[in-house]
């Protein structure tokens, strides 16, 4: 029996001359791989191929000093995150399909989902979702269920993180969800399934949000409420776990976190662990709610995307446990520190700061952002996102120091 190929040769011609590709191999010269002086020459040994490896290695710049932001920050993470989520008993457990049996699992889950209440302001989260992205397209769908499908339309801001809203027009237009962006939330609101904000914003800046006529959902940066009141305005609060001791790791996977009212509890996609007492009275822990296609009816399922990301929020779980709430809102006040001083000297050479309120990121005007940047990087400092010709998005954690902003400032 042949192995089952699910493309013939003419679906995959047809698909390689939809997007101007001419054979596989026109395909993949599309991809930034470089293997310049790889070539390991003769048979080497074990040892010997490890030397060579290495010696290569070397050739990589790696000693940047980041002020890089929009999404992903490099934060501390205490050794002892990565040591106890790479236990075996935790790595190798992809996810509970049996979930019962694994109480520890179980346990972890409940903890992450009680600290993400905590922090985000709201009745109840779940599991984990499968990224920030994809957190704020299944927020939206879950307003569309909540409205009970008779508003098909949602609002969304324009100053949303860039990748989210790819995300959320690919989810929306599989659903025949009408996606409009805004600005400015407009006063009449009633017609739409939700409305969608982040904040602090893709540009670091944190607005007042009022309660539309509508549900409202948030997109927030973890690490800012660890100084920001909670969003308890709202009624689903969506985000990226990344600040919360996973490492950049060329800018994913990371996973997605998700919150709401109890109101809404149903509709939640994903699952949601509850604790309870088995049949001794002992404390014991169970899925409570599994809305995945794998575990009910395929029409009655809220995803079929992701049922949780355990062994990142297990490291997130981890991370909070160890940084206690005091450790964490010291390394908010120091992001903000950082950034607000970097802001002042920056204004001291005469570049503007474009945000009035920010928290740890914030959008400078240059006259010529490629060139403004470049002279960092040759100077081995990665100095921010750049947004445009005269735009540059820069950001500041608890991992910069003082020395690192008059680096910045220097070289410039």
């Amino acid at each position: 029996m042949k192995n089952f190929i699910a493309h013939t040769d003419k679906i995959r011609e047809e698909m390689l001359k939809s997007i101007n590709c001419t054979s596989l191999e026109d395909l993949y010269k599309q991809v930034p791989v470089r293997f310049e002086g790889f070539r390991m020459d003769n048979p080497l040994s074990e040892m010997e191929t490890q030397k060579r490896i290495k010696a290569i290695a070397k050739k990589n710049k790696t000693e940047y000093t980041s002020f890089l932001g929009g999404g992903v920050y490099n934060k501390f993470i205490p050794a002892a995150v990565n040591y106890v989520a790479s236990r075996f008993e935790f790595l190798t457990a992809y996810t509970p399909y049996q979930p019962e049996i694994s109480q520890g699992t179980l346990q972890i889950i409940y903890e992450y989902q009680t600290m993400i209440s905590r922090l985000t302001g709201m009745d109840i989260a779940n599991a984990s979702m499968y990224d920030g992205g994809s957190a704020c397209a299944e927020a939206v769908i879950m307003a569309y269920r909540i409205a009970r499908g008779k508003k098909n339309k949602a609002l969304v801001s324009n100053r949303l993180n860039p990748e989210y809203k790819e995300v959320v027009k690919t989810y929306c237009w599989a659903q025949n969800i009408e996606v409009e962006w805004f600005d400015e939330i407009p006063s009449d609101t009633a017609e739409y399934c939700c409305v969608l904000v982040q904040n602090p914003d893709y540009y670091g800046e944190i607005c007042e949000i009022k309660k539309p006529d509508t549900t409202l959902i948030v997109c927030a940066n973890l690490s800012a409420l660890s100084i920001l009141e909670p969003p308890k305005e709202a009624d689903i609060v969506v985000g990226d776990i990344q600040p919360l001791g996973i490492s950049m790791n060329f800018g994913g996977p990371h996973a997605g976190y998700m919150a709401c009212k109890e109101a809404y509890m149903r509709q939640l996609p994903g699952r949601l662990v509850g604790k309870t007492v088995d049949a001794d009275g002992k404390q014991a822990f169970t899925l409570t709610i599994q809305t995945r296609e794998q575990h009910i009816k395929r029409e009655k399922a809220t995803s079929n995307i992701c049922s949780n990301q355990s062994l990142i929020a297990l490291s997130a779980t981890l991370y909070l446990s160890l940084m206690g709430e005091k450790g964490f809102r010291e390394t908010g006040i120091m992001s903000a520190n950082l950034a607000h001083e970097l802001s002042e000297k920056l204004f001291e050479k005469g570049i503007k700061t474009l945000n009035k309120n920010f928290y740890n990121e914030f959008v400078i005007e240059v006259e010529d952002s490629e060139a403004f940047l470049k002279k960092l990087k040759d100077n081995n400092i990665l100095g921010g996102i750049r947004l445009d010709e005269k735009r540059i998005l820069v950001c500041a954690t608890e991992m910069n120091t003082k020395e690192d902003l008059e680096n910045y400032i220097s070289n410039i």
